[in-house]
C-alpha cells in the first residue's frame, strides 16, 4: 500500500520491492505523483526519457506501442561492469519512414553478450541491454517500407546501421563499414542519440535494411541464435567456399560451434568435432559428424594430422592454435571466430612449410544473414535451445562460462 495516498493497488516508489518479473508498468508508474512533483527522470544512460517531457503517447506505450509511437519498454540489463542483469525501462523511438517496430518474442544469450557486460573488450556504456540474436513480431512499419508489414516475423542481428555508401556498405559488408558500423547495443546512437539497447527488451526499432526476413514456419523459439551463430560461422564456409566432401573441423562445441557443426554438415562436409566436454560428446555425435575428438586425445590429434581443407575455431578465449593447424592439409585455412584477443602458439615455421592460411571471420552483411536464414529455413537447420524466462539471465550467464548448456540459451521475452 502508498504510504502517501494509501491505496492498495500500488506502493511508494522509495519503498516498492522491484523484481525480475515485476511488470514494466509497475517500474515506469509507482507514485507518479512524486517524480512528476520533483522532476525526476527516468534514467536509461544518456538515452533516459524526462517523464516531464515525455509524450502521452510514449507514456501510454510503457506496455505498448501505438502505431509506432514512441514508446517506454521493459528491459533487462546492467548497470555497472561486471554487474548483474536487473531489470529497468529503456525507451525506443518512434518508427520513422525506413524503420519497422519488432515486439520481440526471444532474444539469444551469446557469449559476446557476456564479455561486454563484463568489459572484456573495453569498458561498456551504462547502462548495457546486451542482446543481438533477435526475432520477433512486426507491429509498425514506416511508410516508405516495402519488404515487411504488421505481422510479419522479422530477426534482427548485431548491427542496426551504417553508413550505407562507403566502398563495405555499397558491397554488402556492413559490418565492417568504413564510416563506423553501428551495433545492436553498446554503440553510439546516431538516430536517437545516447548508445543503443539490445534484444534483452520487450521491443526494438530498426532501419528495415537491418531487419531480416524470418519464414512464419520455423520454430521462432530456436531462430533467434542464427542471427549470430549461425551467420558467424556460416559466412566463413562462403568465404572460404566449403564443398560437397570436403574435411572441416570445427573447435569449441558451444553456441557458435554446434552451429558450424549442423551448417557443415547441411552443407555435404564431412564435420569433426573438437571439445574439451566428454559430457558433450554423445549429444554432439547425434548431430551425424564422423568423429568427437577430445582435444587431450593425442592419439587422435596425431592420426588426423594434415587431414583438414578448412578449421573454424568457435572458442571464445584465448587457446594454442598451432595443436590444430597442424591438422590442415596444405594449402588449407584455420579461421578464427571467436576469441578476439592475443592468438597464440602459432609457429611461424609450420605456416611457411604448409603454406597454411591463419584468418579471422566475424559476422556477414545483411544479404547473407537473409542468406543464412533462408538456407536453415529450406535444411531444417536449427540451435540446439533451452529456453528461460528473463528472471533467469544471471544464472544462465553463469552457466554459458562454465560450460553448462547445449547449446544456446534463448529468453522467452513474450514472460515479461
Amino acid at each position: 500500500m502508498c504510504g502517501k495516498c494509501n491505496d492498495p493497488t500500488h506502493q511508494d516508489i522509495q519503498t516498492a520491492e522491484l523484481t525480475a518479473d515485476s511488470p514494466a508498468s509497475e517500474i515506469l508508474l509507482h507514485d507518479r505523483r512524486q517524480w512528476l512533483k520533483t522532476g525526476a527522470t527516468l534514467s536509461a544512460g544518456a538515452a533516459g526519457a524526462s517523464l516531464l517531457g515525455m509524450s502521452g503517447s510514449a507514456m501510454a506505450a510503457a506496455s505498448g506501442s501505438q502505431d509506432g509511437a514512441a514508446s517506454v519498454v521493459r528491459a533487462y540489463g546492467a548497470t555497472e561492469e561486471k554487474g548483474s542483469i536487473k531489470p529497468m525501462t529503456i525507451e525506443r523511438r518512434a518508427v520513422g519512414p525506413q524503420d519497422v517496430m519488432i515486439e520481440i518474442l526471444y532474444a539469444g544469450i551469446c557469449h559476446s553478450d557476456i564479455h561486454a557486460i563484463n568489459g572484456d573488450w573495453g569498458s561498456p556504456a551504462l547502462p548495457i541491454v546486451p542482446g543481438h540474436e533477435i526475432v520477433g513480431r512486426v507491429s509498425a512499419v514506416g511508410n516508405n517500407v516495402t519488404r515487411f508489414k504488421k505481422g510479419d516475423i522479422a530477426g534482427v542481428g548485431c548491427m542496426v546501421d551504417s553508413c550505407g555508401e562507403c566502398e563495405h556498405c555499397s558491397n554488402n559488408r556492413e559490418q565492417i563499414c568504413k564510416n563506423g558500423t553501428t551495433f545492436t547495443y553498446g554503440a553510439p546512437d546516431k538516430v536517437s542519440g545516447g548508445h543503443t539497447y539490445g534484444g534483452y527488451s520487450k521491443r526494438i526499432v530498426v532501419k528495415e535494411h537491418f531487419a531480416v526476413n524470418v519464414p512464419k514456419s520455423m520454430d521462432l523459439s530456436r531462430v533467434a541464435p542464427i542471427m549470430c551463430a549461425g551467420i558467424t560461422t556460416f559466412s566463413p564456409m562462403n568465404h572460404w567456399d566449403l564443398k560437397k566432401d570436403q574435411k572441416v573441423g570445427v573447435i569449441g562445441i558451444g553456441g557458435l560451434g554446434h552451429m558450424a557443426v549442423k551448417l557443415g554438415i547441411a552443407r555435404g562436409a564431412k564435420v569433426t568435432a573438437f571439445t574439451t566436454s566428454p559430457s558433450k560428446v554423445e549429444t554432439i555425435k547425434e548431430m551425424g559428424v564422423e568423429e568427437v575428438v577430445l582435444w587431450d586425445d593425442q592419439e587422435a590429434m596425431e592420426r588426423l594430422n594434415q587431414s583438414f581443407d578448412l578449421m573454424i575455431a568457435a572458442v571464445p578465449t584465448t587457446f594454442e592454435i598451432q595443436p590444430f593447424m597442424n591438422l590442415l592439409k596444405v594449402d588449407s585455412t584455420f579461421v578464427n571466430v571467436g576469441d578476439l584477443g592475443t592468438l597464440g602458439g602459432i609457429s611461424g615455421m609450420q605456416l611457411a612449410f604448409m603454406r597454411h592460411r591463419l584468418a579471422g571471420s566475424m559476422i556477414g552483411g545483411m544479404k547473407e544473414t537473409q542468406e543464412v536464414v533462408n538456407f536453415c529455413a529450406e535444411h531444417n537447420v536449427l540451435p540446439d535451445v533451452e529456453i528461460i524466462k528473463p528472471s533467469e539471465i544471471n544464472n544462465a550467464i553463469t552457466r554459458v562460462q562454465d560450460k553448462d548448456v547445449k547449446f544456446r540459451f534463448v529468453i522467452d521475452m513474450q514472460a515479461v
